[in-house]
């Protein structure tokens, strides 16, 4: 029998040699002085020796209990060297896919189905930077605990909505891991109730018509790049979201029929979009075309043609022009049309939010398509146009081309 005096004296020889302990334990002493745990077995009558661990990393008792683990698999008729060829192979591919790993696949896999190019680099800072806790483990290891953790970090930096987006990340990419066989369940789904919620905020604007008729004139005077100036022009007057103007294709734009035909990958709630272009709309595309008419995006960025303008670019010029966020952001031109339109022109609620592309249903709970109101639309944009027009040379007295009677629908 070893003991751990007996195994500190050993001493390295010119060939390697084996002392034994029992029941096919032993050590196998090398020239190099290392040693080794070996089990010597026999399965179906063959002789088979396998290794265990190194001394003293695995201690005499460590060896000798995983000495009777393998005993027991060579009792239940296992071969112990296809079972730690087998676990070593599981060890190997659960560290494979870890948390990031199978993120990255997962966000590859919907940036090809048409996920926006924002929304997956979005994703992908909160993997490789909020969730760094859990980044490098094994997503199979990873547990509500310990993903909570991550998210309480985030809640203590005030960044509790950020929390919330990046539970709903991991949620995705749990549902891909169980969906590829590497999890069995979903740990972002135990969470929820377990972060705080977010304040609930709005976007800042400005909606009296004297102070849209002033930045309105500040637009005009902003002396930015030309791509930076159109945007900012169609701004007010398109009131689209943010992402989905400055990702605007020229696929998607057709001036002859003046109509925006945004796919339903861009969309908030992933449904096609129409936003009617009014004549000064058109004027506006039609003069940026020259510029940028030749490439993918209306509005690329200043460093590649190949890829959008920054998420940050409108609300910089409106910054520059004195307007703080918490005055107007390029977000709040959105609640400066839904006021507008609704307090100041009387159009109908259900026509704005539908050009808002809001989740908006009838009477009989079922969502509305693409082109419901399109022609009653056309008119409210190309009015919404010349109002701005209006207020911009503060000629607000000047009819605009339709304007219909004050009865606002209910609903929005």
């Amino acid at each position: 029998m070893l003991s751990d005096t007996k195994l500190k004296a050993f001493k390295a020889r010119d060939k390697v040699y084996r002392v034994a302990d029992s029941n096919g334990l032993c050590v196998e002493v090398r020239p190099s002085g290392a040693k080794l745990w070996r089990y010597r077995y026999r399965h179906n009558g063959k002789p088979s020796m396998l290794a265990l661990g190194e001394y003293p990393a695995m201690t005499l008792a460590e060896a000798r209990a995983e000495r009777e683990k393998v005993r027991a698999q060579l009792k239940s008729g296992a071969n112990p060297a296809f079972v730690a060829k087998a676990e070593r192979t599981a060890r190997q591919e659960q560290a494979a896919n870890t948390f990031a790993m199978v993120a990255n696949e997962f966000l590859t896999k919907r940036e090809k189905e048409g996920m926006g190019a924002s929304s997956v680099e979005r994703a992908r800072r909160f993997v490789e930077q909020d969730l760094a806790g859990i980044a490098q483990m094994p997503i199979g290891d990873v547990t509500a605990p310990l993903l909570l953790a991550e998210l309480r970090k985030m809640e203590k930096r005030g960044i509790v909505e950020s929390a919330h987006r990046a539970r709903g990340v991991a949620g995705q990419v749990f549902r891909y891991a169980i969906a590829t066989g590497r999890h069995d369940r979903n740990p972002a789904a135990d969470l929820i109730g377990a972060i705080q919620q977010p304040s609930r905020t709005h976007f800042a604007s400005i909606t009296s018509p004297a102070k849209i008729g002033q930045l309105l004139r500040s637009i005009d005077a902003y002396r930015g790049s030309p791509v930076t100036v159109a945007a900012l022009k169609l701004a007010p007057m398109l009131f689209a979201r943010p992402g989905e103007l400055r990702t605007a294709e020229w696929s998607e734009i057709d001036l002859n029929e003046g109509i925006w035909n945004i796919p339903a990958e861009k969309m908030k709630m992933r449904q096609q979009h129409l936003v009617p272009l009014s004549d000064q709309a058109i004027s506006i595309l039609r003069a940026l075309q020259p510029l940028t008419g030749t490439g993918q995006f209306v509005f690329p960025g200043v460093r590649s043609i190949r890829r959008p303008m920054s998420e940050n670019t409108i609300n910089a010029a409106l910054r520059y022009m004195g307007y703080e966020n918490d005055t107007m952001t390029g977000h709040g031109f959105r609640a400066m049309a839904r006021t507008v339109l609704d307090e100041e022109l009387g159009f109908p609620v259900d026509h704005i939010e539908h050009q808002l592309a809001h989740a908006v249903r009838d009477a009989n709970g079922r969502a509305y398509n693409r082109t419901t109101h399109i022609n009653s639309r056309r008119k409210m944009m190309q009015a919404w146009a010349d109002y701005l027009d209006n207020l911009r040379t503060g000629d607000i007295e000047v009819p605009i081309r339709e304007r219909p009677t004050a009865n606002v629908a209910a609903g929005g």
